[in-house]
């Protein structure tokens, strides 16, 4: 019932979306006498805000054409290089990066979002790194006789993807994937895997949730896990292949993103609006390309969603050592040469300040010289991963680390 109203819901928006476009372009018509009045633009702008909040969005494409390094400029390729139900491996390259580059793998969060989120990661990394990207599926387009998905078959995925790109490679995980990339780590340590990371840098990742609660923790914890069953998870309707899949839905997940900061939201899009009357369409395309990749948004499945919420959020089974994998209890001690970075923002109220950084702690048996923990001041969750502070600040810190470590790789590799 859940989803069928929001289908409902959907559909008169997305007319209603369209019409606004059409009244916006007719507002703005210069052959159209009210296009020059001070009514006509002020009617067209707030139109144009409308019909850009409520139109229905799907995939959002990468779309990183070239890459520019010191006076040169590349272009870049990007390929399926596996697939898999639910989600495939990206890569990304260019002709620019000398053969013995560092290949990195980047696991994007299954959080509600696409992988295109990361974006602005996988452009920057691409300066001097040859880039993967885990490009998970939206489950409501995952076929029922696909089968279930859940924290086990996100690791086995990232072991997987390990075991394709090869000996030597650097792993970075964004937020919410740090857990099952930390359990991959070890797991594949522990085994002396030859393919387990060479360095594995978290940031703003929800690796211990009893440090510096946030809001996000605290709405886990408030509630049983029944209740977060009974009340966000939802079944797939008829009119996607996923039909009878029981998910998280991804427009839950933006609504309580957006309920969250829902004041900067508001002055964002009216800030929106006075750039349009005002005729700057630079700064509100700007916002317009920020909530066009906010809003798309996927499902995830009820058994990932729901294990995250008990062993993450409530159980904190990683950092008590209680979490397991495929019956067998996962030994962090596994962890005894992946360098580790540890990045948060001071800003972060997603995943507040000690929670990555907890990780360093949990590796009893890696070396200190392999843990390092940096603090990026005045940047919040989004900033860690997108945008200048990430570009000039941050990302220099994750290239001196993956830097440090590569002769060890190429060790590996040899």
């Amino acid at each position: 019932m859940l989803y069928n109203m929001y289908e409902l819901q959907r559909t008169m928006l997305g007319g209603a979306a369209a019409w606004a476009s059409v009244g916006a372009e007719m507002l703005t018509n210069p052959s159209l006498p009210i296009g020059y009045s001070g009514f006509g633009p002020i009617m067209a702008s707030a139109l144009e805000v409308f019909a850009h909040a409520a139109s229905p969005r799907g995939k959002p494409e990468f779309d990183i054409e070239t890459v520019s390094i010191g006076d040169a400029t590349y272009p870049v390729t990007e390929a399926i290089v596996l697939h898999r139900p639910f989600g495939n491996l990206l890569r990304f390259d260019h002709p620019g990066l000398p053969e013995n580059a560092p290949r990195l793998l980047i696991v994007a969060p299954m959080s509600g979002h696409y992988a295109t989120l990361l974006r602005g990661t996988v452009a920057r990394m691409l300066e001097t790194c040859e880039v993967y990207i885990t490009d998970w599926a939206d489950a409501k387009l995952v076929p029922a006789s696909a089968g279930r998905f859940d924290l086990d078959d996100y690791i086995d995925y990232l072991v997987d993807f390990l075991h394709h790109i090869g000996p030597g490679t650097h792993m970075l995980a964004v937020c919410q994937p740090s857990v099952p990339a930390y359990a991959a780590a070890a797991i594949m340590g522990a085994k002396k895997d030859p393919c387990r990371p060479a360095t594995l840098t978290m940031m703003g990742g929800p690796i211990d949730t009893r440090e510096a609660p946030t809001s996000v923790n605290d709405v886990a914890m408030q509630q049983p896990l029944s209740w977060f069953e009974h009340n966000v998870i939802a079944e797939v309707p008829l009119t996607y292949p996923g039909s009878g899949r029981r998910v998280y839905p991804g427009f839950l997940q933006l609504t309580g993103f957006m309920a969250m900061n829902l004041g900067s939201h508001m002055m964002s899009h009216y800030g929106m609006f006075k750039h349009l009357v005002e005729g700057d369409g630079e700064s509100a395309a700007a916002t317009k390309a920020f909530y066009d990749e906010y809003r798309s948004v996927c499902d995830m499945t009820a058994d990932f969603y729901l294990q995250t919420v008990e062993h993450v959020f409530q159980r904190h089974s990683l950092p008590k050592g209680e979490f397991v994998h495929r019956g067998e209890r996962i030994d962090l001690g596994g962890i005894r040469d992946t360098a580790l970075l540890a990045v948060e923002g001071e800003n972060d109220d997603i995943s507040g300040i000690g929670q990555t950084r907890a990780a360093l702690h949990l590796a009893t048996h890696l070396p200190e010289e392999r843990k390092k923990y940096y603090l990026a001041e005045d940047v919040g969750h989004y900033g860690i991963f997108n945008g200048s502070k990430w570009r000039n600040r941050i990302a220099p810190v994750l290239e001196d680390w993956i830097r440090q470590h590569q002769k060890t790789a190429l060790k590996v590799v040899a």
